[in-house]
């Protein structure tokens, strides 16, 4: 029984270190991550040329591999390529900083979760809401808790559990809370600066803001201190306005 893990921060990530930890017993595990960071690289996966791969020893029969790729990439070469069979479980993280509401556009540690959805794969994406805490354990001992309540229960084809953890001890995590993606989107700020050869550069700086607050999101829960747990699927077609739409006589558009 296989269980795939992966991240987006790469391969020598402590939150990818503290996950496997944590999952060790539960099955025959496997690790596939990008060599180096990916974070907001979304779900983009290489088209255009090779990818390589470098295997990493660990000390347990060779089962981490570095992809010089994508989150996506990793889930993809582990599946169809890397491992002796498909996993049951894909677990990706534990990423340093939190995937809430946007994020979970621009997230390869989402991404890779979803990647395995895609697949029909049961997945799990786990993010530490902080940049700067240090300790990814409790969080890791959640992850591999919710691992083994899905390894029993299954997920709907297609759906992934997006978790965030916030960064507390774990005597101060109030509970777990079921919660939909937050309604938000980033403003961004660009300065524009002129490099010694007169090139032009521009740094961006990103600001997270939401567009409805208080409604069961998962930037609340992890504001008021619960884990975030929330289900994702990766079919992103918006049912309720397709109805509206089809007064729109788009066939009239042809001009014919």
């Amino acid at each position: 029984m296989i269980i795939l893990l992966t991240n987006d921060d790469g391969i020598d990530a402590p939150g990818l270190k503290a996950l496997h930890c944590a999952l060790e017993g539960l099955g025959e595990l496997w690790v596939v991550a990008p060599v180096e960071e990916q974070s907001g690289v979304g779900h983009a996966f290489s088209i255009n040329g090779p990818l390589r791969v470098i295997p990493k020893d660990h000390g347990d029969g060779g089962r981490w591999f570095a992809v010089d790729g994508t989150p996506a990439d990793a889930v993809k070469l582990a599946v169809r390529s890397l491992l002796p069979e498909v996993p049951v479980l894909v677990m990706s993280g534990v990423n340093r900083g939190e995937n809430t509401g946007v994020d979970l556009l621009y997230s390869g540690t989402v991404a890779a979760a979803r990647e395995a959805s895609v697949f029909g794969i049961p997945a799990v994406a786990v993010s530490l809401c902080s940049k700067t805490f240090p300790r990814f354990s409790a969080a890791a001992a959640f992850a591999r808790r919710l691992a083994e309540t899905v390894m029993e229960n299954g997920l709907p084809r297609g759906t992934m559990l997006n978790v965030n953890f916030p960064p507390l001890p774990p005597g101060r995590i109030r509970g777990v809370r079921i919660t939909h993606q937050a309604a938000s989107r980033y403003e961004e700020t660009v300065r524009r600066e002129v490099e010694p050869r007169g090139m032009f550069c521009h740094w961006e700086s990103f600001t997270k803001v939401l567009d409805e607050e208080g409604d069961g999101s998962d930037v609340e829960a992890v504001r008021q201190s619960f884990v975030s747990v929330t289900p994702v699927h990766h079919r992103l077609t918006d049912r309720e306005f397709i109805a509206e739409m089809a007064d729109w006589r788009l066939d009239g558009l042809l001009g014919t």
